[in-house]
């Protein structure tokens, strides 16, 4: 049997699947993905971005950072793609039960999905961090310079940075989607990424199935692994 088969068989007989994606599902999109040979951790940057995308820097240098938030991480013109729309028509067939992405584009919501966990937050919301304050994604990204708050306080966006927790109650979910669904698909992840990639360990259901361009440290003990671009795998999905 092809593996495309196979995945769709796998699919056609699972009703509690869960889908756990990275950066590889949004590049169908055009936004960039961090760790390939184009990626944004292979940019030419004053910065290194992993450095920019930090905790300490937001709070340590401010402009800097929100001049590679604005230039690099604006997707609020993209479009879902493929993949998203096929997750969001699986979820209306009551298959899937929980989307966790690692992604912070706010394109599954954007396809329609309901289930959807943002481990790492989304360009979506922002607050001020000296009142708490929303502001929406376009306002933060058509300000010239730093955001500002009406109260004259930063904006920063719910966006986790390298040095923070995850959001508790995300990650509390995700862990329960993932010890209960009896097919877990990890997709467009390199699966580097902590604490977010330790969660696979938790899987305990009858098919694991990885959908990467490149190998993970996963891929010794999943059911399935299709190295490919996930927009060709999932053009051949029904």
């Amino acid at each position: 049997m092809k593996k495309i088969d196979e995945l769709q068989r796998i699919i056609d007989e699972s009703n509690n699947i869960v889908f756990f994606g990275g950066a590889g599902v949004s590049t169908e999109s055009g936004i960039k993905d961090f760790r390939s040979k184009d990626g944004l951790y292979n940019l030419n940057y004053k910065y290194p971005p992993e450095l920019i995308l930090s905790s300490n820097f937001f709070y340590n240098n401010t402009e800097e950072f929100y001049k590679f938030y604005k230039d690099k991480l604006n997707c609020l013109n993209s479009e879902p793609n493929i993949i998203h729309n096929y997750l969001a028509k699986l979820e209306q067939k009551g298959k899937l039960k929980g989307i966790i992405t690692q992604n912070i584009d706010g394109l599954h919501t954007k396809a329609g999905n309901k289930k959807v966990y943002e481990l790492h937050g989304t360009i979506y919301n922002n607050h001020c961090i000296k009142c708490g304050k929303y502001y929406d994604a376009k306002y933060v990204f058509n300000s010239i310079g730093i955001p500002k708050c009406k109260c004259g306080g930063i904006i920063k966006p719910d966006v986790t940075l390298y040095g923070e927790m995850l959001d508790e109650s995300i990650l509390n979910m995700s862990i329960h989607l993932i010890s209960t669904c009896d097919t877990l698909i990890v997709a467009g992840t390199s699966l580097l990424v902590e604490p977010a990639s330790s969660l696979i360990k938790l899987f305990k259901g009858k098919n694991l199935v990885i959908l990467n361009r490149s190998n993970t440290k996963y891929c010794d003990i999943a059911s399935l692994v299709i190295n490919d671009s996930l927009g060709n795998i999932f053009k051949q999905l029904h």
